[in-house]
């Protein structure tokens, strides 16, 4: 099976990282994580790259054209597929049109609710009983991408911040693989 070289951005811990690289060590699973780009120099998920050796830059997105710098290196290394992890920045239109339908985040809500920053005390603060993931396409507008899959949980009276976070991410970890299976097997 020709795996789909594939570039991971992340800003934090990545543990969304983690997970997408013990899945594409799988023969079956769709996806070689061949780069990851980070924002951040104090990310931690940068020590998943060093461990499990895949070449990784930081990108300083203060700089101008920081797009063109990560467009060399998604073509230097053949990336034809990306997938947001935690990334905290909005991905430019330059980087959108060269992979139209070709970038993926997860988002920690069940959109269209609760785009943006900030999720789980919007959550908590607007009484939903429920909450989850949203694995979706990026596009122009924040987090409105058509969805490829959803993951929910029904919200505990006693459930705080880090609670929602927790179930969130026990979540995320099956839906992010799940969104790539299903994208490259339909």
């Amino acid at each position: 099976m020709v795996k789909i070289k594939t570039c991971v951005f992340i800003s934090g811990k990545g543990s969304n990282l983690k997970n997408l690289i013990i899945n594409s060590r799988d023969n079956s699973f769709p996806i070689k994580i061949n780069l990851i780009i980070c924002n951040n120099k104090k990310a931690y998920g940068i020590n998943y790259a060093k461990k499990y050796r895949i070449p990784y830059i930081f990108i300083n997105t203060k700089m101008k054209n920081y797009e063109n710098r990560i467009l060399l290196y998604l073509k230097k290394y053949k990336i034809s597929f990306i997938c947001l992890a935690g990334y905290m920045r909005i991905i430019s239109e330059k980087i959108l049109n060269n992979y139209r339908k070709r970038i993926i985040n997860i988002h920690p809500s069940l959109l269209p609710k609760f785009k943006g920053l900030e999720t789980f005390s919007r959550v908590l603060k607007s009484k939903e009983i429920k909450t989850g993931c949203t694995v979706h396409f990026v596009n122009k507008k924040l987090d409105s991408g058509s969805t490829i899959t959803q993951k929910f949980f029904y919200i505990k009276t006693k459930d705080n911040v880090e609670d929602l976070k927790k179930k969130t991410q026990k979540l995320e970890y099956r839906a992010f693989p799940e969104a790539i299976i299903k994208i490259f097997r339909d």
